[in-house]
């Protein structure tokens, strides 16, 4: 068709757009271009600045380009297919290379107490966010996204469990769904870059081994990047401590989605029973309708138990536990992981409004240190529990 498009000679009508035959002027290639450049000038901050994550900056950058004049007209318009592309699709691809950073070796090596320690506080965390966010009244899907950013791997498991709840069908509804994704990015990144300042001030006042600090790091602090940016002022023992127990977070995810994904599956399936039962009153016909909701709700609408993406990142995981691959592999795939969520969380950011965050900012703000508070006192705990 788009050879088409170009061969054929049509009348041009008044008020008529631009001309749609170059691809690389319509549908995702505008926002994607955008969103590579987001990723650059990104990197050239985190360069001229290394103690600031490279993710948060590309957060950063993104809020600032959808309230910047001129720039957020485009942002919304043209742009906007591609942008979403890259917060949806990109997010996805970059948590499956985030598989290629875990083995299970690793996760062995940990000892069972370590484990206990972090799935602890990981469901401490998870179901204390999302209970607190549910009374402070949070629209949406709020306080669940906030809850797995906090509880999980920040902005990836945001992507993960946004992905896995997107089944809206208007496109009002899926605009509300990006929303609640961003805003509870734009938390999530404020409050784990506040804790790059602020835990290396109480490593000597809590009186933490740099093993233990390390370990407090990687229990408490949500994206990979942070988790990094923190842990290395204390030396390379904290940091590989860290970076284990945050890994350890990160396989987390699995469980969680596959856990999602079964409770949507049981209230698609309730949707259709009470849909047959209000049925009764018609016959038979009311028990066909009844039933073909039950298949709208349940088997024909179903998500996979596992999606896709989560496949793939426990695929990478046991790719890297058989040790086969190189490490130039290994590396390679890292920074084409980095670049895929920098290009994501631009996407994200690019969808934040200000002003409707300032709307529920009280309540945003209360609940993401309140979470904030939670997550490091549960962690610290631990910690002290288990070494």
């Amino acid at each position: 068709m788009a050879l088409l498009d170009r061969t054929t000679t049509r009348p041009r009508t008044a008020g008529a757009g631009p001309a749609t035959g170059r691809w690389w002027a319509s549908g995702p290639w505008p926002g994607l271009a955008v969103a590579a450049a987001g990723v650059g000038a990104a990197w050239l901050v985190h360069r001229a600045l290394p103690a600031v994550p490279f993710l948060t900056v590309a957060v950063v950058l993104g809020i600032a380009a959808a309230h910047t004049p001129r720039v957020r007209e485009g942002l919304r318009g043209r742009c906007r297919a591609g942008l979403t592309l890259a917060a949806k699709r990109l997010m996805r691809v970059g948590v499956v290379l985030l598989g290629l950073k875990l083995s299970l070796s690793d996760v062995a090596g940990l000892g069972w107490r370590t484990v206990a320690m972090v799935v602890g506080v990981v469901g401490l965390t998870l179901a204390g966010t999302w209970w607190l966010g549910r009374r402070l009244g949070l629209p949406g899907d709020q306080p669940l996204l906030i809850a797995a950013g906090y509880a999980i791997c920040g902005a990836s498991a945001i992507g993960a469990v946004s992905a896995v709840r997107d089944r809206a069908e208007s496109e009002e509804d899926r605009e509300q769904g990006r929303e609640d994704a961003a805003t509870a990015v734009a938390l999530v990144t404020l409050c784990g870059t506040l804790a790059i300042a602020v835990l290396p001030l109480l490593h000597g006042p809590l009186g933490l081994s740099d093993a233990q600090f390390g370990r407090w790091v990687g229990a408490g602090v949500h994206d990979v990047g942070q988790v990094v940016a923190a842990a290395q002022t204390a030396g390379p023992a904290a940091l590989g401590e860290a970076v284990l127990v945050k890994l350890m977070r990160v396989a987390l995810l699995a469980p969680l989605v596959a856990m999602l994904v079964l409770t949507a599956r049981r209230r698609a399936a309730g949707v259709g029973v009470r849909e047959g039962s209000a049925g009764d009153r018609g016959g038979d016909a009311g028990v066909r309708e009844g039933a073909a909701g039950a298949g709208r709700g349940g088997a024909g609408r179903r998500p996979p138990l596992v999606p896709l993406f989560v496949a793939g990142f426990l695929a990478m995981v046991a790719l890297r536990t058989t040790g086969v691959l190189p490490e130039p592999v290994l590396t390679g795939a890292g920074h084409a992981q980095e670049l895929l969520l920098a290009a994501a969380l631009f996407g994200l950011g690019s969808a934040v409004h200000l002003p409707s965050l300032a709307r529920t900012g009280a309540k945003v703000a209360v609940l993401g240190l309140t979470s904030w508070v939670l997550i490091a006192a549960a962690a610290y705990a631990g910690v002290l529990l288990t070494t």
